[in-house]
């Protein structure tokens, strides 16, 4: 069985399609693809995206990718560990035919990594908000940890994705999300995420992600972008973050005072982020 007959392939956003659709209408290739993560759907890029077409954007197919099981179905075998993520993208990617600029959030950004450090022929840019996590340094965060815990994390997962979609939707918003994207995302918080989210993070870890680690210069084949968001405190230190984003040759772009969901907290400014970081890279 092929890649291509086991892993699903990716959502894009209804209003440009998928890679075919693009050539189909016309539309110049090399598109800019975005990769969310962790508890979400693609709907956490909407307000980005919104700034990007709003300030004219030259970017071409803003597409979004849907990781199996956050937002996407999950489909029977899919084991929703680090690799097959990672080969899930890889796959999705080749479809294109040719370079990307890729751009993760969350565990996206960790699977964007992942792509750039194994397949750099994919890619022609890539952007991450999570590079810290790859430094040999991180730990895991408490949620995290929890998650990673046998009972412990079956009956936090039990507990965040059986509530009411009300609930669901006031965590995110207390944690940092907007309201708007909050209330999209929540209503597709199902068990099967909650599954996703188990067997992701206990495949990553650690030194899961030490290890992937060590061959984080072969990202720097590509040109890269860490987005540093100052108040996202799940995802490495200050140090951390810098210190991995030099060993991959990244740029870095501070968002000072901006969390964990910057995209949806200040959307212009990030869309400033990576239009910048698009323009330098030509």
């Amino acid at each position: 069985m092929s890649d291509r007959d086991r892993y699903p392939r990716a959502s894009a956003l209804p209003e440009r399609g998928t890679a075919a659709d693009l050539a189909d209408r016309g539309v110049s290739a090399m598109p800019t693809v975005f990769v969310h993560g962790n508890p979400e759907t693609a709907a956490v890029w909407d307000p980005l995206l919104a700034e990007l077409e709003r300030a004219g954007s030259p970017r071409n197919g803003l597409i979004r990718l849907s990781p199996p099981g956050f937002g996407a179905p999950l489909p029977t075998g899919f084991g929703a560990t680090v690799g097959e993520y990672r080969d899930w993208l890889i796959s999705a990617l080749e479809d294109f035919g040719e370079p990307v600029d890729l751009v993760g959030h969350d565990w996206g950004g960790a699977h964007v990594v992942n792509v750039a450090v194994s397949r750099p022929d994919l890619v022609r840019s890539w952007a991450s908000d999570v590079i810290g996590i790859f430094d040999r340094d991180y730990v895991w965060h408490e949620l995290a940890r929890r998650w990673q815990t046998p009972g412990d994390g079956e009956a936090d997962v039990a507990d965040r994705f059986g509530a009411a979609v009300e609930t669901r939707t006031e965590v995110l918003v207390q944690r940092g999300m907007s309201r708007p994207v909050a209330e999209r995302i929540a209503v597709a918080q199902d068990e099967a995420m909650g599954r996703a989210v188990l067997a992701l993070y206990r495949s990553a870890a650690q030194p899961v992600m030490a290890e992937l680690g060590r061959h984080l210069e072969q990202a720097s084949q590509r040109t890269g972008l860490a987005l540093l968001a100052t108040e996202d405190h799940m995802v490495g230190t200050d140090p951390q973050r810098r210190r991995a984003a030099h060993r991959a040759g990244a740029r870095v772009e501070t968002l000072d005072g901006l969390g964990h969901w910057w995209m949806t907290q200040d959307p212009a400014r990030g869309a400033r982020a990576l239009t910048a970081f698009w323009s330098r890279n030509g």
